[in-house]
């Protein structure tokens, strides 16, 4: 059976849960719902640095038991928005 995202598309309900995760490890002053899911993460998006990157991949790795590496070469596209990360989460996700 092919393990790829499609198989496992992130629901509206994982979406919001990893941006609660987001707004909690990144004490954001926004609302999780006003993280377009289609935004990107970095610069323009939610304006996250490679920093606040790193905290959110500890945070979603303790939470959804699977380890995110700093040198992982698709890193950009996992974190290039809120859906891509979430479909990452619902992949590889062991909880």
């Amino acid at each position: 059976m092919n393990d790829t995202a499609a198989n496992h598309p992130a629901d509206d309900a994982l979406i919001l849960e990893v941006a609660e995760q987001i707004v909690a490890a990144l004490n954001l002053e926004m609302a999780p719902a006003d993280i377009e899911a289609e935004a990107p993460l970095y610069g323009e998006g939610l304006g996250l640095d490679s920093i606040d990157i790193l905290e959110v991949a500890l945070v979603l790795s303790k939470r959804y038991g699977f380890s995110l590496r700093a040198d992982n070469e698709d890193n950009v596209k996992i974190f290039a928005s809120l859906r891509s990360l979430t479909d990452y989460v619902a992949t590889h996700r062991t909880k």
